[in-house]
């Protein structure tokens, strides 16, 4: 029962929920009252006191299912071996488990026959179904033999189900198989056949054995992995078969993101103390300070303008930009997004209304095409909409400043600067383009707060902390 509920909470950590020891200990305590056998009662306890957020409910009850569907199997199979006259022992989940670590020949095909007899004909009569509770121990004890639950990848599958079968005997049953062949008669080739196909069953549920451990203990693991190649590539080296997974990074790192924030804020706006105030309001109770008074530090709520280049070069970066942006709703509240190529357009609309992907399709249509103006665009933005930028604005610009030769206008650039709380430019190029060729970078730095290459998702994670950290 232990190692049962230790295996679990190893399971939850994999998939990525932070479960603590001192959680550990009352899960443990949780089990002693409920008891493992109403299911329903033992996962609505178990997930009260392991998992603290809604993702971690949510990789709570998607585990539970696959783990004690597991489990319970081990427990039917237990139970078949104490009906055989095996151990008497209770069969609650995880005691009659047979994944712990097996004994010297334990997945020998004939010592599950458990009568001393042909090893090999043991193995094809477990493969061919005969006695699903052996066969079920015998995977679990082969399992453990093999390291299964190291799994973290799935191509690893086919290596992990060949481990278990040489722990349950195939290589005895393929050395006969080879003789079989090898006597060139109808015996023969009939024994022959009747081994392939119980080498072949008992490579199928091996296989499925091995693909339940994977999704337990290995799929949150890969995911992580592939996570980590992704954050790392450039947008502009993304292919279609990657949007779907860097939407959902995007996601959970702007909410992380916004978390950090949230918690750093409200750690922040209590201040320093207010001695003197503190003293005086303690004046009653002989200076003891009951009541503690702190000075508080008024703090602007953050106020993002971003302005996006979605012309042809940039456009990939951009949509993840106003991804991340719009994954921040909850604590960047106040934004307003412009996009431009030969003209600027207030976008903000069109991305709070409709789906993000049709959004932006519509967005690119309407403002993509034509020769790229940043100095019309910045014209456009103080001219028609200055309105939206004041002392507590953050203006985002993305966009590798490549004007086709027009003019900057530094004149209005620099007026925005002014009226902004901060400039912050994001280029998708490396620093030592900027400035060569029609690139106008150069000519826009002196007046950005922070102007700072931007070409993959941890670059905007860094890019926006270091923003919203300018609020807290």
């Amino acid at each position: 029962m232990e190692r049962t509920l230790t295996r679990y909470i190893r399971a939850l950590r994999s998939a990525g929920a932070g479960v603590s020891t001192t959680e550990a200990m009352d899960a443990a305590r949780t089990v002693e009252v409920v008891g493992w056998e109403d299911r329903r009662v033992l996962k609505t306890a178990l997930g009260t006191v392991l998992a603290k957020s809604v993702e971690e409910k949510a990789i709570h009850e998607q585990l539970f299912e696959l783990y004690f569907s597991r489990e319970a199997a081990a427990a039917a199979a237990s139970e078949s071996q104490r009906g055989e006259g095996g151990d008497p022992d209770s069969g609650q989940p995880g005691e009659g488990e047979a994944g712990g670590e097996p004994q010297s020949g334990d997945a020998e095909g004939g010592d599950e026959a458990g009568d001393g007899g042909d090893p090999v004909e043991a193995l094809s009569a477990l493969a061919r179904g005969e006695n699903p509770g052996k066969m079920a121990m015998a995977l679990e004890r082969a399992g453990a033999a093999a390291g299964v639950d190291e799994i973290r990848f799935a191509t690893q599958s086919g290596y992990y189900s060949r481990k278990m079968m040489e722990q349950m005997g195939v290589e005895a049953l393929e050395a006969r198989l080879m003789e079989a062949l090898g006597r060139r008669d109808a015996q023969g080739q009939a024994d022959a056949e009747a081994l392939m196909g119980d080498r072949s069953a008992l490579q199928k549920q091996t296989r499925a054995f091995v693909e339940a451990r994977f999704e337990i203990y290995g799929r949150s693991a890969q995911d992580a992995f592939m996570n980590e190649i992704l954050a790392e590539r450039s947008f502009g080296a993304l292919g279609r078969s990657d949007t779907a997974r860097m939407r959902a990074l995007v996601e959970r790192m702007a909410k992380r993101l916004a978390v950090r924030h949230a918690r750093r804020r409200k750690v922040r706006d209590r201040g320093q103390l207010d001695v003197r105030r503190t003293l005086r309001a303690n004046a009653g109770h002989d200076g003891v300070p009951f009541d503690i008074i702190w000075k508080i530090k008024r703090k602007d709520r953050p106020k993002i303008v971003a302005v996006c280049d979605v012309s042809g070069s940039v456009a990939q970066y951009v949509r993840f930009l106003l991804l991340f942006l719009h994954a921040l709703k909850e604590k960047v509240t106040d934004l307003e997004t412009f996009a431009f190529s030969a003209h600027l357009a207030d976008v903000s609309r069109p991305l709070e209304t409709l789906p993000f992907e049709t959004a932006m399709r519509a967005i690119v249509d309407e403002v993509g095409s034509g020769g790229t103006d940043y100095g019309a665009a910045f014209l456009e933005l103080d001219r028609d909409f200055g309105e939206v930028i004041d002392r507590r604005t953050t203006v985002l610009i993305l966009g590798d400043g490549r004007s086709n030769y027009s003019n900057p206008r530094l004149d209005v650039f620099k007026q925005i600067a002014d009226q902004a709380k901060r400039l912050v430019w994001l280029c998708p190029e490396p620093a030592p383009n900027w400035g060569s060729g029609d690139s106008c970078l150069l000519e826009y730095r002196p007046f950005c707060t922070l102007l700072t290459q931007c070409s993959t998702v941890i670059d905007l994670e860094r890019a926006l902390d270091e923003i919203l950290m300018a609020y807290d």
